[in-house]
């Protein structure tokens, strides 16, 4: 029988016809874009360019803020990007032993590693529109920004940090309340965390805080709502516990908007809403005036 594949033309499509050098330099530019070029508008669901996305500092352009890390916030508040990092406190790891069908050291791990840090604070000092600050960023991508012993012991460090210099202290706060892996040690926290924000007022040294989406949980009920001046990005949900938890209880109907940034400014929560592109420059100005009031009562 005659040998049918020697034949058969070779199949490879056009790029076969290539020598195989320039073969090889089309593919590996091909496997070497990015997978995350692209982002979706969880609005309008339109795909937004990444780099466009970069420049307007994460704010689509139906207005959505979206949720951006630590590194990138403390970027985005200093002035040109330019700030001290300050270490934050190491503390025992697993105290209870905790599992919940994967034990808490193999989430801890997955996280830091996700995150490429210890866990959800990041410390911060450098100048804010020309004022001297410290600030802490709660992330949420780590771990749902939960509150545990890690975050309490870092904004006690930058409550520490601003006293011995002298300056503000600026918490952006993003959680979904304590860290149930820690049990009873995260909800003592709020109580650590609250005694911090008193030490800063003894040293009569202006607190500012900036509710981004989410701040939610314990969070709110202890540092994040003990501010001399609450700011917030638009659309924040900002609240304690859920809407569909507080219907069940009181049997009625939310009102439209219940728990965003706007509608606590409306009732007087928040005493401003401010987009991301301003919120340097607005920061700047409180801290600013608020200073400026400490000096002249010294």
């Amino acid at each position: 029988m005659p040998d049918n594949k020697s034949t058969e033309p070779k199949r490879g499509g056009w790029l076969s016809r290539f020598a195989p050098g320039v073969r090889k330099i089309v593919s590996r530019r091909s496997n070497d874009t990015p997978d995350n070029l692209w982002v979706k508008d969880p609005d309008s669901g339109e795909m937004l360019y990444r780099p466009d996305l970069e420049t307007a500092l994460w704010v689509t352009p139906s207005g959505r803020h979206m949720r951006i890390n630590a590194e990138t916030r403390l970027r985005f508040t200093f002035d040109d990007g330019r700030y001290e990092a300050i270490a934050t406190p190491d503390v025992p790891e697993d105290p209870l032993k905790f599992s919940d069908g994967k034990s808490y050291k193999d989430r801890l791990s997955a996280a830091r590693k996700a995150a490429g840090r210890k866990d959800t604070m990041m410390i911060g000092a450098g100048e804010i529109a020309g004022t001297p600050a410290v600030a802490i960023v709660q992330d949420f991508s780590f771990m749902g920004g939960s509150l545990g012993t890690a975050a309490g012991e870092a904004f006690i460090a930058a409550a520490h940090a601003a006293i011995a210099r002298g300056v503000p202290l600026v918490c952006f706060t993003a959680a979904g309340g304590a860290r149930m892996q820690e049990g009873a040690l995260s909800l003592m926290q709020m109580a650590r965390s609250t005694l911090a924000v008193q030490e800063l007022k003894d040293a009569q040294l202006p607190y500012v805080v900036v509710l981004t989406d989410p701040t939610t949980g314990g969070v709110t009920a202890s540092y994040a709502m003990l501010g001399d001046v609450h700011l917030a990005e638009p659309g924040a949900l900002i609240g304690f516990a859920g809407a569909r938890v507080i219907e069940s209880t009181i049997r009625e109907k939310l009102p439209p908007g219940f728990q965003r940034a706007e509608y606590l400014q409306e009732k007087g929560m928040v005493d401003r809403v401010v987009s991301r592109p301003e919120m340097a420059a607005v920061l700047g100005g409180v801290l600013s005036m608020l200073m400026d009031g400490r000096r002249r009562a010294a």
